[in-house]
């Protein structure tokens, strides 16, 4: 069963005792949202840089002879890659929360902090 006054039922508590270093909280599920933002201005940029490689002369006229997707590519790539480096300098940490002691009674039993008559 649980104990009334811990809130927590035994299932939970054996397996916060197994694996330490399992995440207690709903906020260490989270997904860094940087690596797909990342991930994808990378792929993107790399795909108009490619693009930009293999651009017409005519396309080029259109956009009054700016080469605008391997710019944008160029671009797009190195925000991607931003993105990816700012993850690995500063990775998601989540702070575990401190456990909560309760202060010892010097005087166990019945007297509650009252002075303890000497005998």
């Amino acid at each position: 069963m649980s104990d009334p006054h811990s809130g927590a039922t035994s299932a939970s508590r054996a397996s916060s005792a197994s694996d330490p270093d399992m995440p207690q909280s709903a906020a260490a599920k989270l997904f860094d949202i940087r690596l797909l933002i990342g991930g994808l201005f990378t792929l993107y940029g790399l795909m108009l840089t490619v693009a930009g490689f293999f651009t017409s002369d005519s396309a080029r006229q259109k956009a009054s002879g700016i080469n605008i997707n391997l710019w944008l590519g160029i671009g797009m790539l190195v925000l991607g890659l931003l993105f990816l480096l700012w993850r690995q300098v500063t990775p998601l940490r989540i702070e575990p929360h401190p456990v909560e002691e309760t202060p010892t009674d010097p005087y166990p039993g019945d007297l509650h902090g009252r002075e303890r008559a000497l005998p």
